[in-house]
């Protein structure tokens, strides 16, 4: 998807495999998927298709981030101004800060309606958003393990949309926030931190960190 209608910044796509077009990429490698010939593989609407390790920052180092998602990185990056006789050109440097915030913070447990205390964080996240030229902002939501993937994969999706309508209501451009869910799929917890099928009060605690929503500002200052 373009970042004109969405920002993710940051949806994970699988890697599209054409019987063995696709060559193998690594996290430090490319960030749109290539075929044996080293181009961009293409979906059918010509869009580029990207890997699980895509982000703004690392599609800004990509040889090919300008002509798939030029409109999402700094003009510093796509289109550099020319240097004056005899002086170098100068460059912003692009800026990230990435704020989690708890989702108990924002919401009641298992609800999408932001409390009046996540309110008060996310003034704190379109202050700052003030405070930078804003090029993205990345919110994606997160669940705990319990509950179905469905379920949690919605919760997730509508509490990062609910983040997006505050911060547009604070004056923050909508087309310069991206929302993403990805339910219980990127815990914070490790496998063998709250044993437990149940959903036990001790559990639910100890699982707290998972649920949780990332948002991250990306600009330049």
């Amino acid at each position: 998807m373009k970042s004109k209608t969405i920002i993710t910044l940051l949806a994970s796509i699988g890697l599209f495999a054409a019987a063995g077009a696709v060559q193998a990429q690594t996290a430090g490698d490319r960030v749109y998927v290539i075929d044996q010939r080293g181009e961009v593989v293409l979906s059918g609407t010509g869009l580029c298709w990207r890997t699980g390790f895509w982000t703004p920052a690392a599609a800004a180092k990509d040889p090919a981030g300008c002509k798939c998602d030029k409109d999402l990185l700094p003009k510093e990056v796509c289109e550099p101004p020319a240097p004056r006789a005899g002086a170098a050109a100068p460059t912003a440097k692009p800026t990230g800060d990435k704020i989690t915030v708890a989702a108990d913070a924002l919401f009641d447990f298992d609800k999408a309606v932001l409390r009046p205390e996540g309110k008060k964080k996310l003034d704190e996240v379109a202050a700052k958003a003030k405070q930078i030229k804003l090029e993205v902002i990345l919110a994606v939501g997160h669940t705990d393990r319990f509950g179905s993937l469905a379920h949690n994969m919605k919760l997730s999706e509508r509490r990062a949309a609910a983040v997006k309508t505050y911060l547009v209501s604070k004056g923050v451009d909508a087309n310069r926030i991206y929302t993403e869910g990805k339910g219980p799929k990127n815990p914070v917890t490790k496998p063998d931190q709250c044993p437990g099928k149940k959903a036990t009060k001790q559990v639910i605690e100890c699982l707290q960190p998972d649920r949780r929503v990332d948002i991250e500002l990306i600009g330049t200052k």
